[in-house]
């Protein structure tokens, strides 16, 4: 359980980890991270807002994030990243981003972005955070948008064809409207361990099955229907192991948006809070990245 890596200060031997060394701020760090990549492209930056209103391109996320985090205290050498994005390379397009600037991250993710480390991961990870630190956890599920606006696609390097994104999620998709519209082979051996994740997942979404057959677009609604999902999952993981939380936690969660490798990815943020020392949530901060 995640009890059994519940550290007590007392007799704690301080290791003063340094999860990213050096005195660069972070602010800094951002502005190094995004050097060589591509500029925003307006034609297609209204493209993505128009299929998902209120989404950033990840410049201005891990802009404004770092930013509002630097008021709080975090910093590059008082942070550990935590991570529950989908196993899939472009999920690690964020993700590195943003271990450019806080260092090494914490996996608690697996297919389509769920938290599969589940309470005994987070206990673990708490236990990493440095002492008198911070930690910031993102996470949420993805999607992939092509040039010219294909939802549940995306151009990837080295591939001609264009590809499924997210493949886990357009599976259980299939899955579940199969189930809906009375064609599919129910697996009984769902949670066989060779597959466990993907039969976790297609469980998981089993009760968003009337939303989706009625969204006017099934790719667009589908990762804001996983997103509902893993919330549940994330918040009951944080509100259990909220009393290991140190100086402080931020939680990110919203829609990581994929696109062609000479494009800028996006972010659709829904959640960004910040619970204190104590576990209580004290900041909806979601505004400022709006």
């Amino acid at each position: 359980s995640a009890s059994a890596f519940t550290t007590s200060p007392a007799g704690r031997v301080s290791t003063s980890l340094n999860i990213a060394p050096g005195e660069t701020k972070a602010s800094e760090k951002v502005v190094q991270a995004f050097a060589d990549k591509p500029e925003e492209d307006p034609e297609f930056d209204a493209l993505v807002k128009a299929n998902f209103p209120g989404a950033i391109n990840n410049r201005d996320l891990a802009t404004r994030v770092v930013e509002l985090l630097e008021e709080k205290g975090f910093s590059p050498s008082n942070t550990l990243l935590a991570t529950s994005l989908c196993a899939d390379e472009l999920a690690r397009v964020l993700e590195d981003e943003f271990v450019s600037i806080y260092g090494n991250n914490f996996n608690l993710g697996g297919l389509s972005g769920f938290p599969f480390a589940g309470n005994t991961g987070w206990g673990a990870m708490s236990a990493h955070v440095p002492d008198n630190g911070f930690c910031l956890t993102i996470h949420g599920p993805h999607v992939g948008i092509t040039k010219d606006g294909l939802i549940g696609k995306v151009e990837r390097s080295g591939i001609a064809l264009v590809d499924n994104c997210c493949g886990s999620a357009i599976a259980a998709s299939n899955y579940l409207k199969g189930i809906t519209d009375g064609s599919a082979n129910i697996n009984p051996r769902i949670q066989q361990f060779t597959d466990f994740q993907q039969g976790a997942v297609q469980e998981l979404i089993l009760p968003f099955g009337k939303r989706l057959a009625r969204a006017g677009e099934r790719m667009r609604e589908l990762p804001y229907a996983l997103y509902d999902s893993q919330e549940v999952m994330v918040t009951d993981i944080v509100n259990t192991g909220k009393g290991s939380i140190k100086q402080g936690l931020a939680v990110l969660g919203g829609i990581q948006i994929n696109t062609a490798p000479d494009q800028l990815d996006y972010f659709h943020p829904l959640r960004f809070d910040y619970y204190d020392s104590d576990g209580n949530l004290v900041e909806n901060m979601l505004p400022y990245l709006r």
